[in-house]
């Protein structure tokens, strides 16, 4: 992983800024992740801790969380002996992916209390424990390994901390030439590459930082330890590691102009050839890097359930249609067996009961060509016109009921097309007002029982909004609930309302009467934007006044009709929307 010693390092030395700092509040927002309010140094800071087994990381952060109503047991043990404490120093274990964070609060008799907040930075084995650093007790973990997970280590409460399993490697900041030569040389593995001996022998090199090295010593990515030139990469591996000592870093995100894929790492990477982008510290590279990918991966976890539940209930609408449309296409029919019903009446004098067909003048075709009818042996030859008499009847009668099923079944098929694509780009805040839509119309059964049904109807819907270049704010629903609140109760009669042309979206209204081209702009983005034509290029985008927007009766949540229209075609640009100024209100 691109998240390695080094970049722990430069983490670590960010974090000693909070030495002498107090730990304001700490909320939990997820299963896997701690956020710390910290004041020092005259500011107030956010500390992510990030257990999580995909993005695991700690850094000072600017995203805003979504917290549950009621705090998860490790959340509320890291209040009573965090909240409030001052965070004493800040360390890196060697240039491992383990952080500690040392503070000191008075308990309840008074006393001074230490505790040591350790964050292991490991993949899938990643934790955040809180122990007692006297004892070595921990209090609890945010992910519990038990004996029958880990006889060699124990995350419990009541159990003895033991450090993550020695690598046997040396520590790269206290390597002299001699050590290096040492601890590369020899002809084991002399076929692998150069930089894998590297990663082999030196703690916290990650294969990312290994490459670099190997390319600033002339070594390429394919070049073997047995070709190359140690004297060379020495040099390169000691000029990084005095600039790393020194707490000179770069900061920086590479996108691999061959692959596609980026990296991010606190040296320079010259060994790949692709766009860069440079930060001023190590926290701000990496809140860009992950983004939303973090969020992203939870909210998918969190709305797995409502998901296939959705795409079930489009797939049956899918396949209903095709039967109604089949049914359709055989109500076609209907003439032809009015047709034959007739030819059989005028044709009784020569038919008789038994008869299995019968051929008979087509008078209804030009050239008066014979048919032949079939029919049924135990019926009358008068019984055997009725039967397709009635066989028209029943076709003719049900195409109309049909056209009205494939009419709900369209209606139904985009409600849930809309309802994939709000949970597509749902935050997650937005999946518990889809799944409370899903509760109101029927789909689903109510979690918590009539009194937490009865709360959550009395909630209003918190609305995304964004401030234009001009100073007008843009309001955007994320869901059906939030659409209808935001055009039926917030927008007045003159702002403008935009959503896209016939693609499954939200409502957009800027809420002014007065604003510019660039106001409209930005608006027509953001709709483009939060629609299921994200990714598209030219999308349609109508806006109209909101005086022209109505809802038809017994219509689906967020479903409007509208007119007097007109028609802006947009390319979402997701680096124009961050930077639009967002809040929620």
């Amino acid at each position: 992983m691109s998240l390695d010693g080094l970049v722990v390092r430069a983490i670590a030395s960010e974090l000693a800024l909070c030495a002498g700092g107090r730990i304001n509040k700490i909320t939990q927002p997820s299963r896997s992740d701690i956020v710390l309010q910290i004041r020092a140094q005259g500011q107030n800071r956010k500390l992510l801790l990030s257990a999580n087994p995909t993005y695991p990381r700690a850094h000072f952060t600017e995203a805003q969380f979504t917290n549950p109503i009621e705090a998860p047991m490790f959340c509320m043990l890291m209040r009573k002996h965090c909240e409030g404490a001052v965070i004493e120093r800040v360390t890196q274990v060697g240039l491992e992916r383990v952080l500690h964070i040392d503070v000191r609060q008075r308990d309840e008799i008074g006393d001074v209390s230490a505790k040591r907040i350790v964050i292991e930075i490991m993949g899938r084995h990643s934790n955040i424990i809180l122990l007692d650093p006297q004892t070595g007790t921990i209090l609890d973990g945010i992910q519990h390994v038990t004996p029958a997970i880990s006889h060699y280590r124990i995350v419990m409460p009541g159990s003895s901390y033991t450090s993550p399993p020695e690598q046997g490697k040396s520590n790269p900041l206290e390597t002299s030439e001699a050590a290096f030569m040492e601890a590369t040389g020899g002809e084991t593995e002399a076929d692998a590459p150069a930089w894998q001996r590297l990663v082999g022998r030196f703690s916290g090199l990650s294969p990312l930082a290994a490459k670099e090295i190997a390319r600033r010593g002339g070594a390429a990515a394919d070049t073997t330890a047995g070709e190359a030139n140690w004297s060379g990469l020495w040099d390169a591996f000691r000029q990084t590691m005095e600039a790393v000592a020194a707490n000179r870093y770069t900061a920086s995100i590479v996108e691999d102009a061959a692959t596609g894929k980026t990296y991010f790492s606190v040296i320079e990477l010259t060994h790949i050839d692709g766009p860069v982008s440079r930060f001023d510290s190590a926290s701000e590279c990496l809140e860009a890097y992950y983004g939303d990918k973090a969020e992203r991966d939870t909210v998918k976890q969190r709305a797995s359930d409502l998901i296939r539940f959705v795409q079930n209930e489009r797939n049956k609408n899918a396949k209903k249609l095709e039967k109604l449309k089949e049914t359709v296409e055989e109500a076609k029919e209907a003439d032809e067996y009015r047709m034959l019903g007739e030819l059989l009446t005028a044709s009784l004098h020569n038919m008789s009961k038994g008869d299995k067909s019968i051929e008979v003048v087509n008078y209804y075709d030009e050239e008066q060509r014979p048919v032949r009818i079939e029919l049924d042996p135990q019926l009358t030859p008068s019984e055997n016109a009725q039967r397709y008499f009635k066989k028209y009847a029943k076709l003719r009668n049900s195409l109309e009921a049909v056209k009205e099923q494939i009419e709900s079944t369209l209606t139904e098929l985009g409600y849930m097309e809309t309802l994939l694509a709000q949970l597509g780009r749902a935050a997650l805040a937005d999946i518990e007002g889809i799944r409370d839509e899903l509760v109101e119309q029927g789909y689903l059964r109510e979690r918590g029982g009539k009194k937490n049904a009865k709360k959550k109807k009395n909630d209003k819907p918190l609305l995304t909004c964004y401030t234009s270049a001009e100073g007008i704010p843009i309001y955007v629903g994320k869901n059906n609930i939030q659409n209808e609140y935001l055009t039926g109760r917030v927008a007045q009669p003159n702002d403008t309302w935009l959503h896209t042309k016939d693609i499954p979206g939200s409502h957009v209204v800027i809420r002014s009467d007065r604003f510019g081209e660039e106001t409209l702009q930005e608006a027509a983005m953001l709709a483009a934007y939060y629609s299921q034509a994200k990714s598209s290029s030219q999308v349609p985008v109508d806006y109209t006044l909101i005086r022209y927007v109505r809802k038809p009766n017994g219509a689906k949540p967020g479903f409007v009709i509208y007119d007097k229209q007109k028609t802006l075609y947009m390319t979402p640009d997701e680096d124009a929307i961050k930077a639009l100024p967002l809040s929620v209100k």
